[in-house]
């Protein structure tokens, strides 16, 4: 049995899937896509020699799961979805990066960038295109569209659940995202389309001790602390998991006035335990502009902390990374981990304080899982893997004679 194999339970995927599985790549997933198909492929070898007669089942045949579409735009701007082979049967896993603002086209005569608007009504172009044939569409949106505009305050629009309609209403059967803003705006699909929000903290717990191998991950040594109210969740996790101590920072903000589309932050405020002397894990859902991030390490240095690590699930940067490459030589951070859910720039990839958790072999675990019809439970539940993760790092480093004072 391979590796990749033995790192799951294989026999729940000895049995014959929904249908003929299909993967569909939108623009801004081709890197991601590439990725998750290769895994799928290696699934797809081990259940051949298992069951040889698997692979003579129809449509079971292909050589490759990716599925040729194309969005193309007129000169105005106007566009169409096209698929460029049959999907007639085939349970189908569309992925889509709403945030991948490097997609542009031409519209009269300029170059212009994609916003998530765009990619969302391409979504729908190309569904639309599937015109009913397929046996399943299921929806991976790691970036959940409009996933911060989940509620309506005052006279506000709800574009989150919208949306959500929008793809029950054309047939999706499920959506699959990834660290929700709210994932209680599933409340607006209640009936016949599946919701699932993917956590990825095993991967970018995974990639920070990787990435560094002398974290001392006990009390009196390392602490979780939530940027903000919203993020309690998350951060109580990981402490939990961890078996650390948890403090939380509250922001004063603005309220008479907004600024990007929100309301300014006045002060961060702190609540909890001393952070002297203590290596700091910072989980949030989304490094957007990033000034927060970089306004809470430096309240944390003023409180003497020791290392300051700030985990994301999706690191836009909207600013660059300028401020935040100062910080970094300033000693203010020392570590931001993200994953490849959506579009990072080249130059946030390069830099010395970034860490990349590759996210390709769960979202092929997710798909092969719900092609199979199997449950989902273990997959959404990283508890037991984080334990077994914390063994094997503290005993390596025993191994390796690294001394922790």
């Amino acid at each position: 049995m391979t590796d990749f194999v033995s790192t799951w339970n294989s026999d729940s995927f000895l049995t014959y899937p929904v249908g003929p599985l299909g993967l569909i790549a939108m623009q801004g997933t081709e890197e991601i896509g590439a990725k998750v198909n290769q895994w799928l492929l290696k699934w797809r070898s081990h259940t051949e020699e298992s069951m040889p007669d698997m692979a003579t089942a129809p449509g079971l045949e292909r050589q490759d799961f990716l599925i040729k579409t194309v969005c193309p735009r007129f000169s105005n701007g106007e566009g169409k979805g096209m698929i460029k082979e049959s999907v007639r049967g085939l349970d189908l896993y569309i992925l889509c990066d709403v945030g991948a603002y490097n997609c542009t086209y031409n519209m009269y005569g300029k170059e212009v960038p994609m916003s998530p608007d765009e990619h969302f009504m391409d979504l729908k172009r190309l569904i639309a295109a599937i015109g009913g044939k397929a046996k399943r569409i299921t929806v991976i949106m790691p970036m959940l569209y409009e996933g911060r505009q989940h509620r309506r305050a005052s006279r506000e629009s709800l574009d989150c659940a919208m949306a959500l309609q929008d793809l029950e209403h054309m047939g999706v059967s499920n959506i699959i995202t990834f660290d929700a803003h709210d994932p209680r705006v599933q409340n607006a699909i209640p009936t016949t389309c599946g919701f699932e929000s993917v956590m990825p903290s095993y991967q970018i717990f995974k990639a920070l001790l990787r990435h560094d191998h002398d974290l001392h991950i006990e009390k009196d040594h390392m602490m979780v602390v939530s940027p903000d109210e919203g993020a309690i969740d998350r951060n109580i996790f990981y402490a939990s998991v961890l078996g650390l101590d948890m403090g939380l920072f509250y922001k004063r903000r603005d309220y008479t006035r907004i600024v990007n589309g929100r309301n300014p932050i006045v002060a961060h405020e702190y609540l909890g335990a001393s952070v002297e002397g203590k290596d700091i894990l910072v989980a949030d859902d989304i490094i957007a502009s990033g000034e927060s991030v970089i306004d809470l390490a430096r309240e944390l240095k003023k409180r003497k902390a020791n290392r300051i690590f700030a985990a994301a699930t999706f690191a836009l940067f909207t600013n660059g990374i300028d401020a935040y490459n100062k910080a970094y030589e300033d000693g203010i951070i020392d570590r931001v981990i993200s994953t490849n859910l959506t579009y990072r720039r080249p130059e946030l990839k390069a830099a010395p304080w970034f860490v990349e958790a590759d996210m390709s072999k769960y979202i092929s675990y997710i798909i092969a899982t719900l092609n199979h019809d199997r449950s989902l439970s273990n997959l959404l539940n990283p508890y037991d893997r984080l334990h077994k993760l914390m063994n094997k790092y503290t005993a390596e480093q025993a191994a390796n004679g690294v001394r922790l004072v």
